[in-house]
């Protein structure tokens, strides 16, 4: 059975910092944000920010969990209490492993700065006793591979350089208008997508009977208990690209409680 579930922006979270300078949607938010999907296994959080021009989100603390943030436009500046300072642009990453604690300080630069801050969530008791960690990756530090009518980047998995504890695997995929992109789904996965730009029609399997239409700012849930392939397509008028992350749906270890 495949089950593909789609939530539009109303059924996401929302959020804002620095007097409203960030804004955020949030496929998955915090608890009582009102984000319909409270998590997909190790997959913890997932915020989608703007601003407009710049703004900061000041020094606070995170322990365990592994946070990326995976910048989209403009540029994304971070300092640590591990003596960091560091600045990426379009395409890069920054990556805190953030074991037995560290704090951090945020700043994003327009214009129109977009980014991703997505959380995942390791065996924390085991993540507690591993000194917290801060790595940087740009954008051509990742490889990319082109296909007929897409363009799909590796961000998390095969090989990309980007190593985390956590069960999770991750993609910026744009396709052309009208082409499409064929993803493999495993037994017993959950493959995510936010359309972030774009629409486009989602089929799973051969099952072409059974296409679901998104659109952008569209967030797709997929579980599959079986091997199969999803197949997402542009519209005919204008490109698609979603950010793809998949996961495995229950892991062997206790999960933070979440509500």
């Amino acid at each position: 059975m495949m089950q593909t579930l789609i939530y539009g922006p109303t059924l996401q979270a929302v959020g804002a910092f620095d007097g409203g300078k960030i804004t955020e949607q949030k496929p998955i938010g915090f608890s009582g944000e009102g984000s319909v999907v409270k998590r997909l296994g190790p997959l913890f959080y997932w915020a989608w920010a703007h601003s407009k021009e710049e703004g900061a989100i000041g020094l606070h603390p995170h322990q365990a969990f592994e946070i990326m943030t995976y910048v989209i436009s403009g540029r994304a500046e971070h300092g640590d209490t591990l003596g960091t300072r560091s600045t990426v642009g379009a395409g890069g990453v920054q990556l805190m492993q953030t074991g037995s604690g560290v704090s951090h300080e945020e700043r994003m630069v327009g214009p129109d700065m977009e980014a991703f801050q997505i959380w995942f969530e390791p065996h924390m008791e085991e993540a507690f006793l591993r000194k917290p960690t801060y790595y940087q990756y740009e954008h051509e530090d990742f490889p990319i591979t082109q296909g007929e009518g897409y363009v799909k980047k590796t961000v998390i998995g095969e090989d990309s350089p980007i190593h985390i504890v956590a069960d999770a695997l991750m993609w910026d995929i744009e396709i052309a208008p009208g082409a499409s992109y064929t993803h493999p789904v495993s037994d017993n996965r959950t493959l995510s997508a936010l359309a972030i730009r774009g629409d486009g029609i989602w089929t799973n399997g051969s099952d072409s009977e059974h296409r679901t239409a998104f659109k952008h700012k569209d967030f797709i849930v997929v579980r599959s208990d079986k091997n199969v392939s999803t197949v997402i397509e542009a519209a005919s008028d204008s490109p698609l690209r979603v950010v793809l992350i998949e996961v495995p749906t229950t892991v062997d270890y206790p999960l933070y409680p979440k509500r």
